[in-house]
């Protein structure tokens, strides 16, 4: 029995419902019908149709509306909209509820305010910030000291963290949180609905979180709590940011070098105007080496370029050359392929390339391994 359409079918939801409910012998009635639905009827799959369209239509509008009365509320009034409650503020009651129904039932208004045990870890991570520790280090200073990460000080709020400790992600997400200026902020994420299986899609849809772009954060025009950091503080530490995102410099073997000595992935480094490539084994790393770091790795691209064309012909020297024979195959042999065709050739078959500073080779990670040297 179904009071109203709207609440039971959107789309083409009945087209798929219809047939298992008539398989089980269970009967639909609706009041837009006068009574059961009688799937018999050629026109029913057409009319329910209809109203799923229209059911869509409405939930849209609904949707709509909800979205700009928050917006409204969050700009203009600095309210609270629900969700987790960021690292360093808790909830305290801000007055009765605007709706004189709730308010009636006693539920009240809420309103961010520092929390006097974390507070002060969020002040002391935009400080250290500011004073150009990185992210990494500030994330294993916070682990030496044995002070709670976000998910475990709060684990309930949080089930899906582990709470094991502070991670670069951690400290990166409260940098750029502009809600420890004092302002009320709604609208860094959204639900997306993404089909389920793009081969079959009567599976319908999945809900994606997915984050917004600052330009569509919804922010409160004045103070609604006390300031963990001030303005000039805060922007400060987003221009750091930025101008660390504005670097664009390109690496042609991004993603193919590994080092042989840790198994770690080699990280751009320009220097002098020339792109290479560097190994800090685990510098960056939010947890302390257990034992001394060995020296860093450094290689110059130009130099991997240059062998890749040997590279390449020791690779494929074993690969079946059936449709090759006599001059064809000898002028194959003869034409080198350039740099770019090589780490096209790499990528394609997921080779990596590990590079050995002690004995200055590097050795793909192909069936049967190929080493050069540099």
């Amino acid at each position: 029995m179904i009071g109203s359409h709207e609440r039971a079918f959107s789309g083409n939801q009945y087209s798929l419902v219809a047939p298992l409910l008539a398989l089980h012998g269970v009967q639909l009635w609706m009041p837009e019908l006068g009574g059961r639905v009688d799937p018999a009827l050629d026109t029913i799959e057409d009319l329910m149709a209809l109203l799923g369209i229209l059911s869509r239509r409405e939930v849209q509008r609904a949707r709509r509306r909800v979205i700009n009365a928050m917006t409204v509320q969050v700009s203009e009034q600095g309210r609270y909209e629900g969700g987790r409650v960021p690292y360093g503020l808790r909830l305290v009651e801000a007055g009765p509820h605007p709706n004189r129904r709730l308010a009636r039932r006693g539920i009240c208004l809420q309103k961010f305010d520092t929390d006097p045990d974390t507070a002060p870890i969020v002040a002391g991570i935009f400080a250290r910030r500011l004073e150009g520790f990185s992210l990494a280090r500030i994330a294993r200073d916070l682990n030496n000291q044995h002070i709670p990460c976000p998910s475990a000080e709060d684990p309930e709020a949080n089930p899906h963290r582990t709470g094991a400790g502070w991670t670069l992600g951690t400290v990166r997400e409260i940098l750029l949180n502009p809600v420890y200026t004092g302002r009320m902020i709604w609208g860094r994420s959204r639900t997306d609905r993404d089909l389920a299986d793009a081969g079959n899609t009567a599976l319908g849809h999945r809900e994606v979180r997915r984050r917004n772009g600052p330009e569509q954060w919804v922010i409160s025009q004045r103070r609604t709590h006390s300031a963990i950091v001030s303005d000039t503080d805060f922007i400060a530490v987003q221009n750091l940011h930025a101008e660390h995102a504005q670097a664009t410099h390109d690496y042609r073997l991004k993603g193919l070098l590994r080092c042989a000595i840790c198994e770690r992935a080699f990280e751009g480094h320009w220097v002098n105007d020339t792109p290479g490539y560097r190994c800090r084994h685990g510098h960056r790393s939010v947890k302390d080496a257990a034992t001394p770091r060995p020296k860093n790795v450094y290689l110059r691209e130009d130099r991997v370029l240059a062998k890749l064309p040997l590279l390449h012909h020791r690779l494929t020297a074993a690969e079946p050359a059936a449709a090759i024979t006599g001059a064809t195959a000898s002028a194959a042999r003869a034409v080198s392929p350039s740099p770019e065709e090589v780490i096209d050739y790499l990528r394609a078959h997921a080779i990596v390339l590990r590079f050995d500073r002690r004995t200055r080779t590097l050795e793909t990670s192909s069936e049967h391994p190929v080493r050069i040297t540099i």
